[in-house]
């Protein structure tokens, strides 16, 4: 399981938007990232890309990984691997039953 992010998410797009907002006003992006990591106390200026990179991505701005297909995927992957220990259970439990079938029985 994923640890909590120290941002809040409200934070975290207000950040986003102050980018956006601020980005013509730098020369790159690079300087606009670092006055707003600045101003708003973020740990660090690579955060805020990231923020930045998958906001672009979730409004279809950029190709990658949307962050809800994420969440899928993450479901997906959960839930293939509930059904996997199921059928190993199911399998040992087949295995042990079929073994049980072919020992001979004694009559009292």
């Amino acid at each position: 399981m994923a640890r909590p992010s120290r941002y809040p998410l409200e934070l975290r797009r207000r950040a986003v938007r102050m980018v956006a907002e601020v980005r013509d006003d730098y020369p790159n992006e690079t300087a606009a990232l670092q006055a707003v990591t600045e101003k708003l106390d973020i740990g660090s200026r690579e955060t805020l890309r990231n923020w930045v990179k998958q906001h672009e991505i979730d409004a279809g701005q950029r190709p990658g990984t949307t962050t809800e297909e994420s969440a899928q995927l993450r479901a997906l992957k959960k839930e293939n691997a509930e059904l996997k220990r199921a059928n190993e259970i199911l399998k040992a439990a087949a295995g042990f039953f079929a073994a049980e079938l072919d020992r001979p029985h004694t009559r009292s």
